[in-house]
């Protein structure tokens, strides 16, 4: 979240942020909230100290004296009960609004709406093309037997799969490969729990329950299903102070990750594309302030390498203002070509990379001590995407897929699968 002073000072900007972001935020309300909110503190410790010295002028009093001032004393202690009832009830209403309030931005991150104004920085290999009529990934795994969609419709509902034979190697060898990557750049592996307090996980910047969220809530327990590891990463280091000699903290979390993709329709949304679980390896980052731009392009780089490693052809993305996520300051996304999206095929996003700067720790209040000065400050935090295995796995089975009806397994992949091609089966069950 931003500072309130910050916001105090730069009020304009602040409300001009807010615009460009088309965020669901009211700044003057937050702004009102807060100053009610300094208003009602203030009385309240003009009460406690009013209190305080009429406790002592009751030790000296005379037994009349005495009668007035515990009814003094009583109406005190009245006005305070009442006082901070209504600090409650404000603090509460301050601080739901502003959490709503989005980060600032670069100064190159391009305005826009949403997806529309984001610009494509970089193209990496060809748009496939097949001398066969091609299969959706969906008409591929009936075929090869590795994918049910119609099972899991029925024990669980849609938007559900079955990975069966080797698509489960091919999704553990994409994640073990995402893993070694990682650890060669310097990530600790870690795989996180994939429950939450809903309190790490609004402080992390998503919203764990309302109309607009997209997290699974238990039903006993202010607890939720993760969307994504990030949120358990950066909770591991949560109302912590940091030596700033250890920093940086990179740290490489595999999870499942469960959403409820509310709203979510169309072709896009077919098969692998958009489902309520799956699984993914992450990149997260604890940065002193001054490396978090240079950490940003780190992660990119090591996104890229990955599906430059695949072979699969994509593109990246520099993120428009109103395609930003909360917390973000800067983001990337790859989006890698897969043949039927939209007519003809087109791009679908796989990996993400986000420069949050301080916005995430100020929330989970995650500082760093100065080796020079002794003073505490908030580190700043990034994440980034490896590998979502389901949309991986769709590129892959679309893209390599053969006339003879097999798929290739990317070379990178094989010792990790055990496996080259992915053959149709005759016998299914």
């Amino acid at each position: 979240m931003l500072d309130i002073r910050f916001i105090l000072e730069n009020i304009d900007l602040v409300r001009q942020n807010t615009r460009e972001r088309y965020a669901n935020a009211d700044v003057d309300k937050t702004v009102a909230l807060y100053e009610q909110l300094k208003q009602k503190r203030q009385l309240l410790e003009a009460a406690q100290r009013s209190s305080n010295q009429t406790s002592e002028q009751f030790r000296n009093a005379d037994e009349a004296t005495r009668k007035q001032l515990k009814e003094t004393v009583a109406n005190l202690k009245q006005t305070m009960a009442t006082l901070k009832d209504e600090i409650t009830v404000l603090e509460r209403n301050y601080t739901e609004e502003a959490l709503k309030i989005p980060n600032l931005v670069a100064s190159d991150v391009p305005q826009g709406k949403d997806e529309k104004g984001n610009i494509p920085i970089k193209f990496v290999g060809e748009p496939t093309k097949f001398g066969f009529k091609p299969l959706d990934h969906v008409e591929l795994g009936k075929k090869l037997d590795i994918l049910d969609f119609e099972a899991a419709a029925k024990v669980t509902g849609s938007k559900f799969y079955y990975l069966k034979n080797e698509a489960v190697l091919l999704e553990l060898g994409l994640i073990r490969y995402a893993l070694e990557l990682a650890i060669r750049h310097g990530f600790t592996p870690m795989a996180t729990p994939e429950i939450a307090r809903d309190e790490i996980i609004t402080a992390s910047g998503f919203s764990p329950r309302g109309s607009e969220s997209q997290i699974y809530s238990m039903t006993e327990g202010a607890l939720s299903l993760i969307g994504t590891s990030e949120i358990t990463i950066g909770g591991y280091m949560a109302k912590t102070v940091i030596p700033e000699e250890d920093l940086p903290i990179k740290i490489s979390g595999v999870s499942h990750c469960f959403r409820t993709e509310a709203g979510s329709g169309g072709r896009e949304s077919k098969g692998l594309y958009r489902v309520h679980q799956f699984s993914k390896v992450e990149l997260y980052q604890f940065v002193h302030p001054d490396m978090g731009a240079a950490a940003h392009e780190e992660m990119l780089a090591i996104e890229e390498e990955f599906y430059q490693a695949l072979k699969l052809p994509y593109r990246v993305l520099l993120m428009c203002k109103g395609d930003l996520g909360t917390p973000a300051y800067r983001k990337y996304d790859i989006e890698a070509w897969m043949p039927f999206i939209g007519e003809g095929g087109g791009y679908g996003e796989v990996t993400s990379a986000s420069n949050c700067t301080d916005f995430q720790a100020r929330r989970l209040n995650t500082k760093f001590k100065s080796s020079a000065t002794g003073k505490t400050d908030f580190v700043h935090t990034l994440n980034g995407t490896v590998v979502a295995v389901t949309r991986t796995m769709l590129a892959i089975l679309e893209n390599n897929q053969q006339a003879d009806g097999t798929v290739l397994i990317p070379e990178v992949l094989h010792a990790y699968t055990g496996i080259q091609t992915i053959k149709p089966k005759d016998k299914k069950f």
